[in-house]
């Protein structure tokens, strides 16, 4: 895996994204898989690039993965892309799959068992979008690289 920085939109030089996408076949392995690569892009942002990643922002990055990959796998046929990607100070998470169908949060509910994913995700991230596209959908979620010296999350406003 290496990741491959591009100029967005024009970009300056030092405005550079660095990403990596992943193509994911539909077989078991595939969140396994997903989440080692998301640790290791970002043991490759910290190394390579010099960009400060916190230990939280893995563990996040790695959860947040394996909900929207195990969604993918779930509920729609066929193939599924993973993008990982650097904008600004955190890590964009996107994953593409089949199913035009966006998702819904469900309601609060300490009783239910299971699909408590998109709860999950939305609690844990800077930000989070779904968007219909011309085949399926994108769903993704960004996380914050650093955390707060107060420990509170970088660009998340205390509750």
């Amino acid at each position: 895996m290496n990741p491959v920085p591009w100029d967005a939109d024009g970009a300056a030089p030092d405005e550079r994204r660095i990403q990596t996408t992943v193509a994911l076949g539909g077989d078991g392995a595939d969140i396994a898989h997903a989440r080692h690569m998301a640790a290791d892009f970002l043991a490759h942002v910290r190394a390579e690039h010099g960009l400060p990643v916190s230990r939280r922002a893995v563990d996040v990055t790695q959860l947040v993965v394996s909900e929207l990959v195990t969604n993918a796998r779930k509920y729609a046929p066929g193939p599924a892309l993973m993008d990982l990607r650097i904008a600004g100070g955190t890590v964009e998470v996107a994953v593409w799959d089949s199913d035009p169908v966006l998702p819904v949060a469900r309601a609060a509910d300490a009783g239910r068992v299971g699909q408590h994913g998109l709860e999950i995700v939305m609690a844990v991230c800077q930000g989070f979008t779904a968007q219909r596209e011309p085949v399926g959908k994108s769903i993704t979620a960004r996380i914050a690289l650093l955390d707060e010296p107060a420990g509170a999350l970088a660009g998340r406003q205390p509750l």
